[in-house]
């Protein structure tokens, strides 16, 4: 029988095997459909957090590159919840503003930046897979967008303030459950599942179909692969454990206070209009059994 190809995950990939120049297209694939407009990778960039020891496992993944326009794009990859994330890539955008300006050269050379999050975790409240955001100056009067004078070889120009102002993408890996059709789709699907359909017309994911296959890595690597979604698991349960254990204390805490009691009073309430169990349970926090001996 042959066998099926299986395909790295993608932050693995980002970590060993994208960083070699002969692989840069699965990148530059991802990142063309992503920004709408075809992207040329000419370097990586130095970045402190391209870490790959055993306490980077569980955090973030990160690749710097520059584009063909001078452009800086920033790609990390989040596996575990961080509470202060927006915060955090706020940080890592201002740094590479002041990493790649060298001391002396003048404000217009810095580049913007594209600062593009794949997460794993659940980041807040929204309905939506992806999410875009920009600085923008919009009259609050008029409804007018500000456009800024520069001055450009000699010339003064007109510019928005979105061609300097740095960009921000949000994927949320987890809230995808769509049919893969568009080729934005078929990424975000192979970014959740691992999984690349064989007739994928999606730039950068035919060429992943050939250079991120499991079994073309050598078996230390295939071992540390391994290795490294073991942790990723192991991590998780860790945290379910956690968020499971501060509900059970907060309920018991609620009791102490009283709080309990309140909750029981509207429950009983809803129950005797009529409202099912599941409803209540939404509404009070209450088990089922909790509501059913009321």
């Amino acid at each position: 029988m042959e066998q099926q190809d299986r395909y790295i995950r993608f932050d693995w990939a980002v970590k060993r095997l994208l960083r070699q120049k002969a692989n840069f297209d699965v990148l530059e694939g991802f990142l063309t459909v992503l920004l709408g407009e075809e992207v040329k990778i000419i370097e990586l960039l130095e970045s402190e957090s391209n870490q790959q020891s055993v306490d980077d496992k569980f955090n973030r993944v990160d690749i710097k590159a520059k584009n063909s326009k001078g452009e800086i794009i920033i790609v990390e990859i989040q596996n575990t919840r961080e509470l202060y994330y927006l915060e955090r890539i706020l940080y890592g955008v201002a740094k590479a503003i002041t990493e790649h300006i060298s001391l002396g050269e003048r404000y217009y050379e810095v580049k913007k930046i594209y600062s593009i999050s794949i997460l794993y975790f659940d980041i807040g409240k929204g309905n939506d897979y992806l999410y875009h955001g920009q600085n923008s100056f919009t009259g609050v009067h008029t409804g007018d967008r500000l456009e800024v004078t520069t001055k450009e070889k000699d010339a003064l120009v007109h510019k928005l303030p979105a061609e300097i102002f740095p960009e921000y993408f949000l994927i949320r890996v987890n809230e995808f459950n769509k049919v893969a059709v568009t080729p934005l789709e078929e990424w975000i699907e192979y970014l959740k599942t691992g999984c690349i359909r064989s007739d994928t017309q999606a730039p950068g994911l035919a060429e992943a179909r050939k250079k991120l296959i499991y079994y073309n890595m050598s078996p230390a690597e295939r071992h540390a692969y391994d290795e490294h979604l073991s942790a990723i698991m192991i991590q998780n349960d860790v945290l379910d454990g956690a968020k499971l254990e501060g509900r059970m204390e907060g309920r018991l805490e609620g009791r102490m206070e009283g709080k309990m009691e309140g909750c029981i009073e509207i429950a009983r309430n809803l129950k005797s209009m009529g409202l099912d169990t599941e409803t209540i349970q939404k509404a009070t926090g209450l088990l089922p059994e909790e509501i059913q001996k009321l």
